[in-house]
């Protein structure tokens, strides 16, 4: 009689029948993942679990221990940077451009330390921020030592998903084969390889905002914000009243913070040209939307790292950033 698989417990677990299945505890996540990353797994074993992870969708606590067992694989410098602000950038847009790196940007260029990863093309027709970033002359590093070296230089660096981890690069590849995301997607959100104390997030379904914040907490980020993002990223939509939930030091709290126009809704962008962040960047194109969506988001961080006490204040702050930022910094960076 064949032995059973030391993998197989896991996806038993999961695909039990109606009656018979359950979540995955923090430490069977753990040690579920830690076999997936060392390659204990087999590929028909990793599809069904994934599988059944999303058809129940993800809890807390299996997110907090992927992420877990996730990080102890990272390959990490002897020298870690102080890093103040972890971005995630892993959904890509298709309706409005992606006004979130210049928001990113805007607080880099104003002394938040930000580290930025992502990945790209496993959904057809969207805008991703590699090619973003390389429009702008921006770098992007290969490897844990040259993200450190970046933030030295200028307080920000973009990474890719596969220099973190190329494993779970491959597997957030397989949606096109599977035809579904998998918790990758949520996972890979939350790595914060360089231990930030600030780690900001963006979703696109908001059944997912507490799974975030929970997690967050189970892992013990000291400080954590979640936001319906444009698209998935981390990108206020002006236009919209925008749910924010946090986590600061254990405490758990929420706060909807208002549209920043009243007037009729700005209608998606068919062009997409991402030229045109530049152009507003440097103040020959005065799109309101993306101004609007820049600013907004800035304020977002800067309330959630303790720099402004009130949603009033933090806007303040950031429509003032966005009038002294430097027209030429990407002239200076090319």
């Amino acid at each position: 009689m064949q032995e059973e698989h030391p993998f197989a417990p896991y996806i038993r677990i999961l695909g039990k029948g109606k009656n018979g299945s359950r979540g995955l505890t923090q430490q069977e996540a753990y040690d579920s993942m830690k076999m997936v990353l060392e390659g204990q797994v087999e590929d028909i074993q990793l599809g069904a679990f994934l599988m059944l992870l999303r058809v129940k969708e993800e809890t807390p606590e299996e997110i907090a221990g992927f992420v877990q067992a996730s990080k102890e694989s990272f390959k990490l410098p002897a020298n870690i940077p102080a890093v103040d602000l972890d971005w995630s950038s892993y959904a890509g847009k298709r309706r409005q451009l992606p006004w979130f790196i210049l928001a990113a940007l805007l607080l880099a260029d104003s002394g938040v330390r930000l580290l930025m990863h992502g990945t790209e093309g496993h959904t057809a027709g969207r805008v991703y921020t590699r090619d973003t970033l390389k429009m702008l002359g921006l770098p992007i590093v290969s490897s844990f030592e040259e993200a450190a070296e970046q933030i030295e230089k200028t307080n920000f660096a973009y990474m890719p998903l596969e220099v973190m981890s190329p494993l779970m690069h491959d597997i957030i590849q397989m949606r096109p084969l599977l035809g579904l995301r998998s918790p990758v997607h949520t996972v890979a959100r939350m790595f914060n390889p360089f231990d930030a104390p600030y780690l900001i997030q963006g979703i696109f379904h908001p059944t997912y905002s507490d799974t975030h914040q929970i997690a967050a907490n189970l892992i013990g980020q000291p400080h954590m914000s979640v936001l319906k993002g444009e698209g998935g990223e981390i990108e206020r939509n002006p236009d919209n009243k925008t749910m924010v939930k946090s986590v600061h030091d254990g405490v758990l709290s929420e706060e909807e913070w208002p549209p920043i126009f009243s007037g009729p809704r700005h209608l998606r962008d068919e062009e997409m040209d991402i030229n045109r962040l530049r152009a507003v960047w440097e103040g020959t194109d005065s799109d309101e939307y993306g101004i609007g969506s820049v600013t907004g988001t800035v304020a977002v961080a800067l309330k959630l790292m303790g720099k402004a006490e009130s949603q009033g204040q933090a806007q303040a702050m950031a429509e003032e950033m966005w009038k002294k930022r430097s027209l030429d910094r990407f002239t200076n960076a090319a």
